[in-house]
């Protein structure tokens, strides 16, 4: 189980480049993202990070308020021996 801690994070709103370089191998909760027109992320405010997505599922639930608009991202590789469905 990762040892990182995770926060909630300022009002700053970052690009996807610096939210990557932030934030690398972490699930990232971005309010309010800003997307293009095929609805990939470009940038937003990250409200809450963790690298491990038990941690960051419950923490991300314990939010008050909750963002109405949100994106929820992995910035890292997946495993080889998982399978994900989208």
């Amino acid at each position: 189980m990762a040892t990182a801690t995770a926060s909630v994070t300022t009002d700053e709103i970052l690009t996807m480049d610096e939210i990557k370089k932030r934030f690398d191998s972490e699930w990232v909760l971005i309010a309010d993202p800003q997307k293009d027109t095929q609805l990939n992320v470009l940038g937003g405010e990250v409200v809450y990070h963790h690298p491990d997505r038990i941690v960051f599922d419950r923490e991300v639930l314990k939010l008050n308020p909750h963002p109405k608009n949100f994106a929820v991202l992995f910035l890292g590789q997946p495993a080889n021996d998982l399978i994900y469905l989208i």
